[in-house]
């Protein structure tokens, strides 16, 4: 199939393949605007949990097999597209580009966005940083000694810092970084990787001061060893406070009828049962694949009479948590729930 496009576009004239390349932009920038419509209206409707992803930027990558870059940049364009329609309309004509939508969503407001726009059309993207560093002036960056990398050795590798601190008055970021701008965890080889970012000061005495205590054991002072001991010993606390882990794990009795609290038993064998993931699972059998901000669910809700027992207690992540009280519940309306309020609350 590749091929056979190969071909014709080999057989076009010069004309031919000008006039078809502007056919196909048009085209993609036509598709893009109803990427960015769907997916706003896909989020408005929270479709994605029912799938069985824990969030928009899940079901991007997963389902849709975007890159992370295009997910991030198509996400927040379809946010800003909501808020402020007429972004479609300059998609559409090319004046702007979900990147350049992306650098000015911050910005917008339903008092500037006619004007902030019509000006940002058709800019690249240095226009667009210029316009933005006008409509939110950062502070001037003071002045920084920093010493210099030593030059690698020509033909090897070269080496990473083992920790750096950061300049003092670092560049603060006018908006969210894309997932390409993130902390960096490379695969080098197998069950090899490498891990990069940056620490502030404290932290930086910190490393220096546990490579010269454990000297002895890990005479080189490999941050990579040090870092494994610290995250050992982190993961143990963190069992300790979310699991309720124990090296000596006491009989737990049953909570009591009508309480909320989850016991210590209880919650070891939900973490240990559902293996630390979401354990939400849509119609079409995918379970959630996030780890991240976990909570414990009543499958059967407390409000409703739920206990917090070993079968009615379950790992959720923020979304499929708050998916299911919804399916229970109902959609949250915060304007209800200031109707609700008595006289003097309201006007507050």
């Amino acid at each position: 199939m590749q091929t056979d496009i190969l071909a014709v576009a080999a057989a076009l004239s010069n004309a031919e393949l000008l006039s078809r390349l502007a056919v196909l932009a048009g085209e993609e920038r036509e598709a893009t605007v109803d990427l960015l419509a769907h997916l706003s209206e896909l989020e408005a409707r929270r479709i994605y949990w029912a799938e069985g992803y824990g969030s928009l930027f899940s079901y991007c990558t997963a389902a849709l097999r975007l890159s992370e870059y295009n997910a991030y940049h198509c996400i927040e364009a379809a946010r800003a597209a909501r808020k402020f329609p007429v972004i479609l309309e300059l998609l559409a004509e090319g004046a702007l580009s979900p990147t350049t939508v992306r650098l000015l969503a911050p910005h917008l407001t339903p008092e500037n966005h006619q004007e902030v726009l019509a000006e940002a059309a058709g800019r690249g993207r240095r226009g667009i940083e210029a316009l933005v560093a006008r409509l939110a002036p950062r502070p001037d960056i003071a002045p920084s000694v920093r010493k210099l990398a030593v030059p690698p050795v020509p033909g090897a590798p070269p080496e990473e810092p083992a920790a750096t601190a950061p300049s003092d008055a670092a560049e603060p970021a006018a908006t969210p970084l894309p997932p390409s701008d993130r902390p960096v965890v490379l695969a080098l080889a197998p069950q090899r990787y490498r891990v990069q970012f940056t620490v502030g000061k404290e932290t930086h005495e910190k490393l220096r001061f546990a490579q010269d205590m454990l000297r002895r054991e890990i005479p080189d002072g490999d941050p990579g060893a040090i870092f494994d001991r610290a995250l050992t010993l982190l993961l143990d606390e963190v069992a300790k406070t979310k699991m309720a882990a124990t090296a000596t794990p006491r009989p737990g009795g049953a909570a009591a009828a009508g309480s909320r609290h989850v016991p210590a038993a209880v919650k070891r064998a939900v973490w240990f049962r559902d293996r630390g993931q979401c354990a939400f699972v849509s119609r079409s059998g995918r379970r959630c694949t996030e780890r991240a901000f976990l909570e414990l669910h009543h499958v059967e809700p407390y409000a409703i009479g739920g206990e917090a027992t070993l079968g009615n207690i379950s790992l959720r992540c923020r979304g499929h948590n708050a998916y299911e009280a919804e399916l229970v519940f109902g959609r949250y309306d915060p304007s209800l729930a200031r109707e609700m309020l008595p006289p003097q609350a309201s006007s507050r």
